[in-house]
Formats: C-alpha cells, sequence, structure tokens
C-alpha cells in the first residue's frame, strides 16, 4: 500500500513538471519577419548605355567614352579601357603640375619666363609663336592660361621645362590614375605624326583624373579654382561637350585634335567637368580615334554622348528626389 501511494505521487508530480505553465499554453505564436533586403544602389548613369553604345558605333573610326558623377562615383563607358591618343588633353595636367609647384613656393605665378626665338614650336596651333615670332617674356600665369585657354602648343612646352613631364606623369599616376601616359612634347609630336600616340589615356582614367581634380587633391582650393576658371573659358569646342547641352550650363573643359592625315583625323577629344541642375558634377571624356568622319559628325558624336550622359544623370536624380 505504501508503495502504491509513493508511486502515484511521483507520477502527479512528474506531470505538474512536465506540464507548461498555463500562461504559456495560452501565449500567442510569435510570428518573425523575414529581414528585409537592402537594394543595391541605383547607378544613375546605367540608363544612358544603350544610347551612348549606340552613338558611339555610328560613324567610323573608334570611339571612347566615359562618365562618372563625381559626388557619388556612378560610372558609365563605352570601350572606357582602351588608349587613345590626347592631344591638347594632356596640357590640363601639365598646367595642373605646375600649380602645383607653385602650391609648394616652387614657382610663383608672377614669375618672368623669357622665350627666345627657339623657344617657338613650329606646325602646331600657338599665338604666342604668331605674334612674338623673335622671342618674348611671359609670366607663369601668362603661359598656363595660354596653354588651357587657347590651348598654345608653345606654352605647354616652355611649362613642360619647369616641370618636366616624368614629373608630371609622377603627380597623376600619385592620383591613382594608371592609363594615363604623358611622354612627349608638341615639338615631338609636330615632327612625327606617330609619335601622339605614345601621349595616350583611357576615357576611365580621365573622368577619374577630372573627379581628383574636382576635389582638389593635390592642388590648392586657390589653384583649383584658377585652373578651372581657365578651363571654363576655354575658347575651342563649343560643339563637342557644350553643343547639346542647355544653355548656360557650366563647362570646364579641354579639348584635343590631331591634324586630317589622308582623310584620317587621329584625334578629335574633350573631357570635362559639367555642373547637374542638382549641384553635382559630371566628369565626361570622349575620344573618337582614326576617325574618316568630317568634323561636324565627330563633334556631334562628343556631344551626343555627353548629352546621353547627362538626361540619364538628371532623370534619375529628379526620380529620387
Amino acid at each position: 500500500m505504501f508503495r502504491a501511494v509513493t508511486s502515484s505521487r511521483l507520477l502527479l508530480a512528474l506531470i505538474v513538471v512536465a506540464a507548461p505553465p498555463l500562461a504559456a499554453q495560452h501565449r500567442a505564436p510569435v510570428h518573425r519577419r523575414a529581414p528585409v533586403k537592402k537594394r543595391p544602389p541605383v547607378n544613375m548613369l546605367a540608363a544612358a548605355l544603350p544610347a551612348m553604345t549606340r552613338w558611339a558605333a555610328s560613324i567610323p573610326g573608334v570611339v571612347g567614352a566615359a562618365a562618372m558623377i563625381v559626388e557619388t562615383g556612378d560610372f558609365v563607358g563605352v570601350k572606357a579601357d582602351a588608349r587613345f591618343p590626347m592631344q591638347s588633353v594632356y596640357k590640363f595636367p601639365i598646367a595642373w603640375a605646375v600649380l602645383a609647384r607653385i602650391d609648394a613656393d616652387k614657382l610663383r605665378l608672377s614669375q618672368p619666363v623669357h622665350l627666345a626665338r627657339s623657344d617657338m614650336v613650329p606646325g602646331v596651333h600657338s599665338p604666342i609663336r604668331d605674334q612674338n615670332p623673335a622671342g618674348v617674356t611671359l609670366t607663369v600665369r601668362e603661359l598656363l592660361r595660354a596653354a588651357i585657354v587657347e590651348s598654345d602648343g608653345t606654352a605647354s612646352d616652355v611649362l613642360a621645362t619647369l616641370v618636366p613631364l616624368p614629373e608630371v606623369n609622377k603627380m597623376v599616376h600619385g592620383l591613382g590614375v594608371d592609363s594615363m601616359m604623358i611622354v612627349a612634347t608638341e615639338r615631338a609630336m609636330a615632327a612625327d605624326d606617330k609619335v601622339q600616340y605614345r601621349n595616350w589615356t583611357t576615357p576611365r582614367a580621365a573622368v577619374q583624373l577630372l573627379r581628383a581634380f574636382q576635389v582638389s587633391r593635390a592642388i590648392s582650393a586657390p589653384s583649383q579654382v584658377l585652373l578651372d576658371s581657365w578651363l571654363m573659358e576655354s575658347t575651342n569646342g563649343d560643339h563637342r561637350i557644350k553643343g547639346m547641352l542647355p544653355e548656360g550650363t557650366a563647362v570646364a573643359h579641354k579639348t584635343g585634335t590631331s591634324a586630317t592625315r589622308g582623310g584620317v583625323t587621329a584625334a578629335t577629344n574633350d573631357i570635362g567637368i559639367v555642373t547637374l541642375p542638382s549641384g553635382r558634377h559630371l566628369a565626361v571624356a570622349v575620344f573618337i580615334r582614326d576617325s574618316k568622319a568630317s568634323e561636324s559628325d565627330r563633334e556631334r558624336t562628343i556631344a551626343r554622348v555627353t548629352r546621353m550622359a547627362w538626361d540619364a544623370a538628371v532623370r534619375q536624380s529628379r526620380k529620387s528626389r
């Protein structure tokens, strides 16, 4: 009898312990929400790629283009990693390197530089040479402005004596822009058409350089403002990057153009920074290599490709408001 009572009590105790509390029996089931997947950021320029590709293929020759929103890094490109001769586009990093030397107190904007008759470069665009064939003394500021605003070849070569081209390369590569090479002067290119291909860049590298400039890397703010003002004042290429943009759009740019030999133009280029309606900045680089197209068709292609990137950036910016 004792054993039976004890077993019953033990069984009852086990039931009480094993049974869940009443509150737990009536607790509502917990529904866990599935984690929300974050959408990848939208590339504001991606929509431009089909039209850019179509326009790049519309003329004879090789067309390479790249565009990047400076503030976000959004990028689009067509043959963006192909090599193109820069022609006078290279005057932009040369001027930048000279201003960096001025920032380091190794040169002065007001410093006079004497140009002898032998410094005048033949066979290139050079108002300085045309106006002063026997020689002239100019300041570093005047030489810089002439090289950028008027694309003066003599001015560019004299600046390259103040900051040799290997040092210009070193500055460019130090910015992380590796796919760009500057080794030949205006005089060397004028003497041999093939030499221009030794001064080359990819479209991607060109917009990387523009982005570094816009955020004032390796250059002081005053020097950046000065060079930017000259790029905006540039007298060449109104039908290229600027060609199809809304009137009044701020564009700081540098063109590059070769001579046409045997119906083929080795280089028709324009790179620049375009201010968008949002206040952001669009870095654009368009290069056309070895083309038999007319000058108007080449320039129209640069304008069209730029407009495609502009439209995509503006349209996406409006959607994100």
